[in-house]
């Protein structure tokens, strides 16, 4: 018997008839004071603490402390971003063109998020769409249901202060379901999907217009030119910043041989412990089971991993991460693909062209679109990368977690969703952003026509060519 989805019904209609009033009400100050509204929701430190914890006892991933960071820099990142917008009504004219240019909201946005960011993700998904003037419904996984509901009751809270309708942000009612984010994606406006492969792909066949982002394996690249100890301290910070839950956090470093050995030491400096052949087969073993991830060592501490794994002769209080030396690269391999834990599989390469390559052969099994890093003093390298590498983010002397999503000092615009381009089978190749939950509406008017000639367009070519 089929599930009965008719409560997905009544709140998409609810959310309808909710955005239809803020649009009709709004005005740039309000929708501005919804983003605020709904940040502080969330970035009140006490409220972030708490939240945070909730976030890790529900889902069992990832850390508090490091939740919390997520939590405010990231939403104080995007606030910072939209402050100062123009993201409804009139923009500008263009005289020379005729053209006016207008912004208005997509209407009901359905965002489906995941378990390893159940706060973070969600809020930046409302901020953009409140920005916007659109209704927002949230579609948690199960393990992220009740942290989003008390989320939830602190942005209707602050969203009462404002006279604007809590109908405006809703979550599918509990238990989630298959079944309902499936009715609740064919009936709103626009689909967002973050997370798994399997929701991006539903998002996609739902018949409604949809942005899906594409899977992380985050290779980074040591070249002979690269400052090896800040390159190591950067990739140790990202690998276990929230126990690696982030699908930006490196999974594959790549060091050119001349300075693998420096490289080694430098991430053992960290806290990086290298494994031997027989603890990499344990690792294996224990992580994947028939090609999928178990829980046991998924964003979990590095305590219990090193008790899972049967480290602790070995490991001391130092050990941050493990360090897995790999040569293979196969699709069969999972060693090659994404990680979503404390570990990193660490390739020796003959120059910075098999560096590269072997990049590229990695995303080929997943992770194509995504990203990659490069730590060199060398910018031609990056160059290089982005018209050889699949990627559509090279990631330069940076801590790749921190830096994909945008941060304070790069120029990405802060997200928690980055889109892959075709390569990674999405939409969108850049950071999900407010641009993208707005219709731009173009006034056309008749300008003196401007119509060349055919010699214009072809003489050039007929020059070099002939008719």
């Amino acid at each position: 018997m089929s599930e009965d989805t008719s409560i997905i019904d009544e709140v998409v209609n609810r959310a309808r008839i909710a955005q239809q009033h803020y649009e009709e009400i709004g005005s740039q100050q309000l929708f501005d004071d919804a983003c605020c509204a709904v940040g502080w929701a969330l970035m009140e430190p006490e409220r972030n603490r708490m939240l945070a914890e909730l976030a890790v006892q529900e889902t069992g991933l990832g850390n508090a402390a490091d939740k919390v960071r997520k939590n405010h820099n990231k939403t104080l990142g995007l606030l910072r971003d939209l402050k100062g917008v123009a993201s409804i009504g009139h923009i500008r004219d263009d005289d020379e063109k005729g053209l006016s240019l207008y912004y208005r909201p997509k209407g009901v946005i359905a965002a489906i998020v995941p378990s390893t960011n159940p706060l973070a993700t969600p809020v930046n998904n409302i901020i953009n769409a409140l920005k916007t003037g659109n209704a927002i419904i949230i579609a948690p996984s199960p393990k992220g249901m009740k942290p989003a509901l008390a989320l939830l009751e602190h942005i209707h809270q602050n969203m009462a202060k404002l006279g604007i309708s809590e109908d405006l942000v809703q979550l599918v009612p509990s238990p989630p379901s298959k079944a309902k984010t499936e009715r609740l994606m064919q009936l709103c406006d626009m689909v967002v999907v973050t997370g798994s492969q399997n929701n991006v792909r539903a998002g996609y066949k739902s018949g409604t217009p949809a942005i899906g982002v594409g899977a992380g394996n985050v290779v980074t690249i040591i070249d002979e030119t690269a400052d090896i100890d800040a390159a190591a301290e950067k990739i140790a910070a990202s690998k276990t910043f929230d126990n690696a839950t982030s699908c930006s956090s490196e999974n594959s470093v790549i060091a050119l041989s001349s300075v693998y050995d420096e490289v080694v030491s430098a991430l053992s400096a960290q806290g990086g412990l290298v494994l031997q052949p027989d603890e990499i087969s344990r690792l294996a073993d224990t992580h994947w089971r028939g090609g999928k991830m178990t829980p046991t060592l998924l964003a979990k501490d590095i305590d219990i991993m090193i008790s899972e794994l049967s480290l602790e002769s070995r490991a001391n209080h130092d050990t941050r991460f493990l360090i897995v030396p790999q040569q293979l690269i196969d699709i069969d391999s999972p060693l090659t693909s994404e990680k979503m834990s404390r570990f990193l599989t660490l390739y020796r390469a003959d120059d910075f062209d098999d560096a590269a390559n072997m990049a590229v052969q990695i995303q080929s099994v997943l992770g194509a679109g995504h990203s990659l890093g490069l730590h060199s003093k060398d910018d031609e390298r990056a160059r290089r990368l982005a018209m050889t590498a699949r990627s559509c983010r090279i990631i330069v002397n940076q801590a790749h977690c921190f830096a994909t999503g945008g941060f304070f000092n790069n120029g990405m615009p802060f997200s928690l969703s980055m889109g892959c381009g075709s390569w990674g089978g999405n939409s969108i190749d850049e950071n999900l952003n407010w641009t993208h939950f707005i219709n731009k509406v173009n006034v056309v008017r008749v300008i003196p026509e401007n119509k060349p000639e055919v010699d214009d367009i072809f003489s050039s070519y007929w020059d070099r060519h002939g008719k």
